[in-house]
């Protein structure tokens, strides 16, 4: 146990048994007990391997590259279609943890297999994302605008396609692009300040 992560477990959620409860199969898999974005996240060797976080409805084991498990119990659910790589395993009682403890130290053992291994989960590249249309003639017609959306890291240009793309209606598509022109022409991501 890490003394650094104690406070996590220690705080009064909706989920306090459940993290108690898959904090203790994480830690019986001799694994790392870290601090990453603000969640318990357990590692082999430095790399990580399944993280614990909460949401309304569940809390959840994130494991990292999920997508290369087997998940011969079928437990492993992608969030959304955008997510590549990472796979959580949801719960919503203590009871359900307890019940597949032996499955999820599989799942665990597994993933450390693939990171011995040195797999890597195949991603898309940034022109398989869908562009928006609207995003599309904003391009064609402003060719500045084309040269530093182009400059951008893929990573960064990603994270603006998907931001477009989430929304429903073209107005609002248009409207997200105009309002990250400037984040972009100085080079910045969508959620950077």
């Amino acid at each position: 146990m890490n003394p650094k992560v104690n406070w996590f477990f220690e705080k009064d959620t909706k989920w306090k048994e459940e993290y108690t409860q898959l904090r203790r199969i994480a830690l019986d898999c001799e694994l790392t007990e870290e601090l990453k974005w603000g969640c318990p996240c357990y590692t082999f060797k430095g790399a990580n391997i399944v993280l614990i976080h909460g949401f309304k409805e569940y809390c959840a084991y994130l494991f990292h590259k999920g997508a290369l498990l087997s998940d011969s119990e079928k437990i492993l659910i992608q969030q959304t279609e955008n997510v590549q790589s990472a796979r959580q395993a949801r719960f919503t009682s203590v009871k359900e943890i307890v019940d597949q403890a032996n499955t999820l130290r599989a799942y665990i053992y597994e993933a450390i297999e693939v990171e011995k291994a040195g797999l890597k989960v195949e991603m898309k590249k940034t022109k398989e994302f869908p562009m928006p249309e609207e995003l599309k003639t904003k391009l064609e017609e402003d060719s500045d605008f084309k040269a530093a959306f182009e400059a951008l890291t893929p990573g960064r240009q990603r994270g603006y396609l998907l931001h477009f793309s989430e929304a429903k209606q073209s107005k609002t598509r248009i409207v997200r692009i105009e309002k990250a022109m400037p984040k972009i022409y100085e080079g910045k991501g969508w959620n950077e300040r």
